[in-house]
């Protein structure tokens, strides 16, 4: 088995086999996703976002640019009249974008080059090696709405492109949820500046995998980015969760 069969067969086991986790995504996903309502998944891997929202009765839009990660979500999500699955990228223009692929570690595949850059000799990201590139198409979440509807949430995890994601979003929506990792926070200090400029939102911070939001819950741009700039090293990733103020 080649290592790309194999880190895919782990992600399934990891992402789609713990009823303890799935419940856990359904509890955070719940107060974004209404039901019957849209939900864009940007960076979907193998699709367990995609299942959460699924699951809470909303329609999803999955994106995901490598061959075989698409193939695990065509695989689980086919079939799902209510699911559309889309085999590109992400980013500020429609096109084409070059991906650096990680085979042995497809989650952290990226078309970010100075991603890679910085992880390079990072502590924590010791061994990661983007061994493959490949041309994809790339999409705007500005196409992405135009062709499927305004979304209720935009899941954005595309290791430090999230950026250039909403560098493509010209319009507020509801709620979304971006990826930031210590090695590359001036990305989601530029993700905090693109969302203040589109709407009046308030963040809040879910660190790792614990798929739950931390205390002390909702705050500014400028907080949550002290707040960023203060964690360690060590805390490596998370994503930070940005909901529209209702209004006065």
């Amino acid at each position: 088995m080649s290592p790309r069969a194999k880190a895919i067969g782990r992600s399934l086991r990891l992402y789609h086999g713990d009823p303890a986790r799935a419940a856990t995504l359904d509890a955070l996903y719940r107060p974004f996703v209404p039901d019957g309502g849209l939900a864009f998944d940007v960076g979907a891997h193998v699709g367990d976002r995609t299942a959460s929202f699924r699951r809470l009765g909303a329609r999803a839009v999955a994106l995901e640019p490598q061959p075989a990660c698409f193939r695990a979500l065509r695989l689980i999500h086919g079939r799902d009249p209510r699911v559309t699955l889309v085999a590109a990228a992400c980013g500020d223009a429609s096109g084409e974008v070059r991906l650096s692929v990680n085979s042995a570690n497809p989650t952290v595949s990226t078309a970010s080059a100075s991603f890679v850059a910085a992880a390079a000799g990072a502590q924590g990201w010791e061994g990661q090696a983007w061994d493959a590139e490949i041309v994809v198409p790339c999409l705007t979440l500005d196409t992405l709405i135009a062709a499927h509807g305004r979304p209720d949430f935009v899941k954005i995890d595309v290791e430090g492109f999230e950026d250039r994601v909403l560098a493509g979003l010209s319009t507020a929506v509801p709620a979304l949820s971006f990826e930031f990792t210590t090695i590359a926070r001036d990305v989601a200090h530029r993700c905090l500046a693109r969302l203040a400029g589109l709407g009046n939102y308030r963040f809040a911070l879910s660190l790792g995998e614990s798929a739950t939001l931390e205390e002390p819950g909702w705050m500014e741009a400028a907080a949550m980015a002290a707040r960023l700039d203060g964690l360690p090293h060590a805390a490596n990733s998370g994503d930070v969760y940005a909901a529209l103020k209702p209004p006065s």
